[in-house]
């Protein structure tokens, strides 16, 4: 057999199988002064064998050792959320987690602490990095189209969880069904409603802001159904720092331009302390309050009437339906635009049975 160089007049394969053989007789203490006879008689045997190889998953460890990082994960993504602070966004990216882990993906949650700004810079710093796929929540559904737009420029898929986009290209959109999760809260108001004696008053309403598609979705639904029973509105107050003193506001507003204020709607769920104690502090202990969304307190909240009901979102589902069809598509399968997941109008009559759905997907307790 020749000696000198052992790579010359050789196909790109052979070679690589020649790498192959060097660090394989390397680990095994091999001299080189040797090596290289040895290599042009393996480099056949390899060829002969490479399935049982495969079968014993050497050529994936030899993979890493040359360099072969595709073969290790099935993509980057990166999520950008608009506020961990929020239990909800919290557990959505918690179901992207999961997903991501399940299917092997890379992934990176970049919090954009409510800020477009800074949305806008984790998006382009996403891009930029040369990640396969980005899943976004946006600020706002206005705010969506310029992330989109940066995305499609970039060649990089984007599905959407929750929230919206007044337009833009995307692979998919998760989202809850807002509209009618929130009809059937107005319903589950009404029929608390007749049980009362008289004028039923007016309803206030403290919204996600409206420039979110799905904060319209749910000022909708709810405006439907209460109009079906002849219920007026007393005003909406649309929350723009998302603190606990926006919301002490905001109620204490609600019942003193409204002397017949009968109930108050908060459109998200983690500042509803703050409502409870505008509530306390007016002295109307007739004041019904109802959210969107979920705490762990609702649960006892709802028990005791504290709470008149919730719809709440099952943010663990929509993370894990955020991968799953991201991962559908990078593989080149089919996915579907729109995935729909249903909301839970919670009240006391049927808390008992849907308890443990609520505590696993809506609150994300995991087992």
């Amino acid at each position: 057999m020749k000696s000198g160089d052992p790579f010359k007049n050789r196909s790109s394969l052979e070679i690589h199988f020649i790498y192959i053989h060097f660090i394989l007789l390397g680990l095994c203490g091999a001299e080189y002064d040797n090596c290289q006879t040895t290599v042009w008689l393996s480099v056949r045997l390899t060829i002969k064998t490479i399935g049982r190889l495969c079968s014993i998953g050497i050529l994936s460890i030899l993979a890493l050792c040359l360099g072969f990082s595709g073969l290790t994960h099935a993509g980057r993504l990166v999520y950008v959320t608009p506020d961990l602070t929020i239990p909800f966004w919290r557990i959505l990216a918690r179901g992207i987690e999961l997903e991501a882990q399940a299917n092997q993906h890379d992934l990176r949650v970049l919090d954009s602490h409510n800020s477009v700004k800074q949305e806008l810079e984790h998006v382009i710093s996403a891009l930029n990095g040369k990640v396969d796929g980005l899943i976004i929540s946006p600020t706002n559904s206005s705010a969506a189209v310029t992330l989109l737009s940066l995305a499609q420029k970039a060649s990089v898929p984007v599905v959407i969880a929750d929230v919206g986009t007044e337009s833009g290209e995307y692979v998919s959109y998760i989202k809850s069904n807002n509209y009618q999760g929130a009809y059937n809260l107005g319903i589950a108001l009404l029929d608390k409603l007749k049980q009362q004696p008289g004028n039923p008053g007016r309803v206030g309403v403290i919204a996600i802001p409206q420039t979110r598609a799905n904060g319209r979705e749910r000022t909708a639904g709810f405006i439907r159904a209460i109009q079906l029973g002849g219920v007026r509105m007393a005003g909406i107050r649309q929350q723009r720092d998302f603190t606990a003193a926006e919301t002490y506001r905001f109620t204490r507003e609600l019942i003193s331009d409204n002397p017949d204020l009968c109930a108050i709607w908060l459109q998200g769920s983690d500042k509803y302390k703050a409502a409870q104690r505008a509530i306390a502090e007016s002295g109307r202990p007739d004041i019904l309050l109802l959210s969107f969304d979920a705490e762990p307190e609702f649960l006892d909240m709802i028990d005791s009437g504290d709470l008149l009901a919730s719809s709440m979102q099952q943010p663990l589902l929509l993370g894990q339906a955020a991968v799953r069809e991201m991962h559908k598509y990078l593989r080149g399968e089919a996915v579907s635009e729109v995935v729909e997941i249903p909301v839970l109008t919670v009240t006391a009559e049927n808390l008992k049975t849907l308890r443990s759905t609520i505590v696993h997907y809506t609150l994300g307790i995991e087992d």
